[in-house]
């Protein structure tokens, strides 16, 4: 009896002390097999990595090829064009970020798209009087291409791209959506979401007054008047005192709605 009266809280201890070593032990077999998992889908992270890597290397070496070989339907062809910047775009390749290099040397498409900005530049400037420096990007691609070989036309993607490189010069040249059109805005500072939201109301109409465009916009004459003073002083509009209240015409639109009647 006495035996067992001192046995038990040995027993006991010791117990304690095998499941605590095994609870340890556990943890310690558990930590290790985390890391090796980690370890595991590093390994496999970097192998595909480096498959991607290569993969997208000889992508852009397929596409070196491909645009050596059709190096003169690029050049002339506005749709041939378009399809192989998109192909660039894919893998991250920008034909027209650099003036140096392989797709400069190979294909001039980088002084190409910079040259064609300054003849956008030159019409802009060019038609300011009449058009208050608003011109449809229709309207553009008919002058340019008038001025340009048959086989060297252009199209709107390439209009598109030349007014984005123009951008790195700061802001004053832009292509702005307005309603069904797009517009080639080449107007010093930033145009505010009421000076576009006006006169994508106005290429419907061609003209307006204050009262007309505020009741269609559902804002206050205050609002309208502000927004198209602003259009007015740098020559976007036009204010007719002749008819009472004033007329504001807005010249760049003048052609859509010949067309649409």
């Amino acid at each position: 009896m006495v035996f067992n009266i001192l046995n038990e809280p040995i027993l006991a201890i010791t117990s304690y002390k095998m499941r605590r070593r095994a609870g340890v032990g556990a943890i310690q077999r558990q930590k290790i097999q985390q890391d090796k998992f980690k370890e595991k889908g590093s390994e496999i992270q970097e192998n595909q990595l480096e498959q991607m890597t290569l993969q997208m290397e000889k992508f852009r070496e397929k596409l070196e090829e491909f645009a050596a070989k059709h190096k003169t339907e690029i050049k002339k062809n506005p749709q041939f064009r378009k399809q192989f910047q998109e192909m660039c775009a894919s893998i991250g390749v920008d034909p027209l970020a650099s003036g140096k290099g392989f797709w400069c040397e190979m294909l001039g498409v980088g002084d190409f798209y910079y040259e064609l900005g300054v003849q956008i530049v030159e019409l802009c400037v060019a038609t300011s009087h009449r058009n208050g420096g608003v011109i449809s990007l229709e309207e553009a691609l008919r002058r340019l291409n008038h001025r340009r070989r048959q086989d060297n036309q252009i199209s709107t993607d390439d209009l598109v791209r030349a007014v984005k490189k123009l951008r790195v010069l700061g802001s004053g040249m832009e292509v702005v959506a307005t309603g069904s059109s797009q517009f080639i805005y080449s107007i010093p500072g930033e145009l505010s979401m009421d000076h576009t939201t006006l006169l994508q109301h106005a290429e419907n109409v061609g003209h307006m007054t204050v009262s007309s465009a505020a009741s269609n916009l559902g804002w206050t004459q205050e609002r309208v008047g502000r927004t198209v003073d602003h259009l007015l002083r740098i020559g976007v509009a036009w204010r007719d005192d002749q008819d009472r209240p004033p007329t504001y015409w807005f010249p760049a639109f003048f052609q859509q709605c010949t067309t649409a009647e």
